[in-house]
């Protein structure tokens, strides 16, 4: 069947008769806002008699609509969605006969003018409302389960993924499980690093008045030590912003740095570090801080520290706070204030162990902590409800490995596996996970009242312990939830070839932006082809002065010609760059979009595409998908199909 012209969009009516085996949802004329059903075609098993295929009128009571969106003007978010009109919806309805179509699936189309078109509102009230609530999650195994997914908890998929192959679940638990604030916890980390370096390393008391903006930093950029530069870069590792210290570098700096080289630079350690992660935003934020610093008071660092030397302090002194646990202690006595509640998370783990799978949590930090964070994560939601620390989130997992030392967890088979006892936080030695008799204690050990006996908990090791303890036969059974390009999800890819999904909490905010800047973009498109339209023009007049045999006449209006196509050049390259740079600076104010630079995707976002087999803002958004789903990606588009195929 071919595809209708964009003005038109292809619909099949369907009746909810008795045969169907489930019933649509009653809609008043006052959810004018919320057109979209929440539930999923595919979710309705419909008899042939729901269907019908005849020329009709919108009758009186409201007729859902499945729609076919080859319109370039609805997005993909509304496919395989459910559209009812009120009574009195402006639309007339013909019958188009296609080849291809069946008995069961007779098609109408639905001639749409601007006054008749959904409106702007109606589609972001589908895209932006979050019809779970918030605080009450539409959880999909619950009653209510299947509800439309707001788009910034819908999960992404960059390679296919069927969910009835994986038989464990695994997650991190730092900015994955836990998601922290980054205006209290940032900032904790920030000012127990200026003072291991005010007091440790030697800088200067200035330091401690110091402030810290949580804001300014982001994922994706690299730090160039050697020069005290902070620098954003797209795919192909071409710098495209640029700043040393807090100031910007011009254009011709950056040509001149990075660009002007017989050898193409790697970008890569030991002359850079990457900020893939959001506990370094901190430290990349001090950095900055302290090369303005040096260069406008070089003789208050301390003797023979360069831009690297300060870096490596920055570094050192951020590796004393979490060694002397002045972080850990701080978010213990009062995890409220520096991590998010989310109230799904023991729904999702649940539902996924309920579904046939096992669970695992994998972390770096060691049992005490995890277990105060997880106890607050999950302890007021389980079968004790009370604040004190105790052990009943062990339920959701069959296996706790902390103290993992992810990366080398995921190649080194070297390390030691340790099994900790909950209550005292012992450790037992392990012969690959299997108990040892303890010298000296014949005595068996006394499980904790309430302990959860199926949850193992364990610190150290590597990931064939891991899979022996879980009875792993191939590594892509497993996927791995983890919020670190580097520590959690290239490894575990790359290494072990586990499926693995990232967690990108800003993500949920540049869906948001990217919808409401949907028109600029339109604009900038339009912009850049008038751009090439206007230049190919002066090229064919140049040509034509350079090579043809024109008359004076002739050449006089031709230069005429030229000079005006010059001028418009320049109105349109201006206006170009204006609109590039509103739409940069409204995702952020410094770095612009995460996952894009100018027009290319950023390394984050390449990176995200080459490691990630699924991504999404929330681990918890787990919780409004099927645990039995197929994830597909949606289709890859080369330069060459782009403004054909989508049509």
């Amino acid at each position: 069947m071919s595809a209708p012209p964009p003005s038109h969009l292809v619909v099949s009516v369907v009746t909810s008769l008795p045969t169907c085996n489930r019933t649509f949802p009653n809609f008043s004329s006052s959810e004018s806002d919320s057109l979209f059903s929440p539930f999923p075609l595919n979710s309705f098993a419909l008899s042939p008699r729901c269907l019908f295929s005849s020329t009709m009128r919108i009758p009186k009571k409201p007729v859902a609509f499945c729609l076919s969106l080859f319109s370039p003007d609805f997005p993909a978010p509304f496919s395989s969605r459910i559209l009812r009109l009120s009574p009195g919806f402006p639309v007339k309805i013909k019958a188009i006969h296609a080849a291809g179509a069946t008995q069961w699936h007779a098609h109408y189309s639905m001639d749409y003018s601007p006054s008749t078109k959904l409106g702007d509102k109606a589609l972001q009230s589908h895209l932006m409302d979050n019809s779970n609530g918030g605080e009450n999650p539409c959880v999909w195994s619950s009653p209510e389960g299947g509800c439309k997914i707001d788009i910034g908890k819908q999960i992404f998929c960059n390679r296919s993924l069927n969910m009835r192959n994986i038989v464990a679940v695994g997650f991190d638990m730092d900015y994955t499980l836990a998601q922290y604030k980054p205006e209290t916890f940032e900032s904790l980390a920030y000012e127990g690093t200026t003072r291991k370096l005010v007091y440790d390393l030697g800088y200067p008391q200035e330091l401690l008045a110091w402030t810290f903006d949580w804001k300014y930093m982001v994922r994706g950029l690299v730090l160039d030590k050697k020069r005290g530069n902070i620098l954003k870069m797209d795919r192909h590792k071409y710098v495209k912003v640029a700043y040393h210290g807090f100031r910007e570098l011009s254009k011709e700096d950056k040509v001149g740095t990075y660009g002007n080289t017989l050898i193409r630079d790697s970008f890569d350690e030991p002359d850079y570090a990457l900020i893939d992660t959001l506990f370094s935003l901190a430290e990349a934020y001090l950095f900055a801080q302290l090369v303005d610093f040096k260069d406008n008071n070089p003789g208050k660092v301390p003797e023979g520290a360069d831009y690297s030397r300060m870096y490596k302090d920055v570094r050192a002194a951020v590796d004393l706070c979490h060694r002397d646990g002045t972080l850990k202690r701080m978010v213990a006595k009062d995890p409220k204030r520096y991590i998010n509640e989310d109230t799904s998370i023991v729904p999702m783990l649940k539902m996924l162990r309920d579904s046939g799978r096992s669970t695992f949590l994998v972390t770096n930090s060691l049992w005490d902590y995890t277990n105060i964070v997880m106890n607050f994560l999950c302890a007021s939601r389980t079968m004790d409800g009370g604040n004190k620390c105790n052990f009943d989130w062990l339920q959701y997992f069959d296996v706790v490995i902390t103290g993992s030392a992810k990366p080398g967890f995921f190649h080194d088979n070297r390390a030691n596996l340790f099994e900790v006892e909950p209550e005292s936080g012992m450790l037992l030695n392990t012969d690959n996970g299997t108990p040892m008799p303890q010298v000296g204690n014949t005595s068996p050990n006394v499980q904790p009242k309430g302990l959860n006996k199926s949850c193992r908990v364990f610190q150290g090791g590597s990931v064939g312990h891991l899979h022996k303890l879980l009875s792993i036969e191939s590594s892509s059974q497993v996927l791995y939830v983890g919020d670190h390009i580097y520590g959690d999800i290239l490894r575990s890819k790359k290494v072990l070839g586990w499926r693995t999904m990232l967690v990108v909490p800003e993500l949920e905010r540049e869906v948001e932006l990217l919808w409401e800047s949907r028109n600029m973009r339109k604009q900038l498109r339009m912009l850049r082809n008038e751009r090439d339209l206007i230049e190919d023009h002066i090229h064919h007049m140049k040509w034509s002065l350079k090579f043809e045999s024109l008359h004076d006449d002739e050449k006089q209006k031709t230069t005429s010609a030229l000079h005006e196509l010059e001028s418009q050049k320049d109105q349109v390259r201006l206006a170009h760059q204006q609109a590039q740079r509103e739409c940069h600076q409204k995702f952020h104010k410094i770095w612009g979009q995460l996952m894009k630079t100018g027009y290319q995707n950023s390394r984050f976002a390449h990176q995200v595409e080459r490691f990630a087999c699924l991504y999404t803002s929330q681990v918890s958004n787990l919780s409004l998908y099927s645990p039995d789903k197929y994830y597909r990606p949606s289709e890859d588009f080369m330069p060459h199909e782009f403004h054909i195929l989508p049509l």
